[in-house]
């Protein structure tokens, strides 16, 4: 019998899950099929008792609904409970257990190219959902301290102190003068969707330099303004597509229970650019 899986969320259109978890599906010959299914805020409650009802095997869960998930899973993972969010469920017979695989999806590109965390300091920009994962993730490699640069003093000073709650010093920092102390940091994150569709920069970058490390999770385009500049300054560059591959093959291996096919989903991601 055919396993199906889906992503929730709205809008979901633009998403790349299908693709991406089709091709593993067919490059495995696995009788599974992945879906984009549109649930609108305020419908999450109906719109996973559907999804229950036609017995879908799991589920990714993007914007809006990542938080909001967590009070109808029957089970969360640690990471989850950590975040306060989820984005991969598992359905077994109506008992839905939840994962987050962003923390480690965010983490895994860092690790991929043997950059050390250990002690350093970062610079957030942004503080939604996102800035929330890597900030966890960060936290799980001791990092020394987190700034956050956020256009609304109040999220920005929530996220520093979800950070000091997991035992990292953070503060905040007016995001007009963030590109003007970027040099001070090791790491430089945009947790925006600024960059998006090739327009803006979240923050200055004339400060950024051959030290920094710079990782924009916008994938679309591939090359961010920010990505850009930052090349330019001779920065090392951390693309948004290797988080978005990384936490869809975690999503998968928690599905499938086998190694996600990364060359598949890597030539089918980069081919959809």
């Amino acid at each position: 019998m055919t396993r199906t899986f889906a992503v929730i969320g709205d809008p979901i259109d633009h998403s790349l899950s299908p693709a991406l978890h089709n091709a593993s599906f067919a490059f495995l010959g696995l009788d599974c099929t992945y879906i984009a299914y549109r649930i609108p805020k305020g419908e999450l409650d109906a719109g996973v008792a559907d999804l229950k009802k036609i017995g879908i095997a799991g589920f990714n869960v993007t914007i809006p609904h990542k938080v909001d998930m967590m009070r109808l899973l029957d089970e969360a993972d640690e990471v989850c409970k950590t975040v306060g969010a989820t984005n991969t469920v598992v359905n077994m017979d109506g008992y839905l257990k939840g994962y987050n695989t962003d923390v480690d999806g965010f983490l895994e590109p860092i690790k991929n190219r043997k950059i050390d965390c250990r002690g350093a300091d970062v610079l957030v920009v942004g503080a939604g959902g996102a800035a929330r994962a890597i900030v966890a993730g960060f936290a799980k490699e001791k990092v020394h301290k987190i700034t956050i640069a956020n256009r609304t003093p109040q999220n920005a000073e929530r996220l520093a102190k979800f950070a000091k709650q997991l035992g990292i010093e953070s503060d905040q920092v007016d995001i007009a003068r963030a590109g003007d102390i970027a040099s001070s940091f090791k790491f430089i994150v945009n947790a925006t969707s600024v960059g998006l569709k090739g327009m803006g920069l979240p923050i200055s970058t004339k400060n950024i330099t051959r030290d920094s490390v710079v990782y924009d999770i916008v994938y679309m385009p591939v090359e961010t303004p920010l990505i850009q500049q930052a090349k330019e300054q001779r920065a090392t560059i951390i693309y948004g597509w290797e988080m978005l591959l990384a936490q869809a093959m975690k999503s998968f291996e928690i599905w499938i229970g086998r190694p996600a096919p990364y060359e598949a989903m890597k030539l089918t991601l980069l081919g959809r650019f």
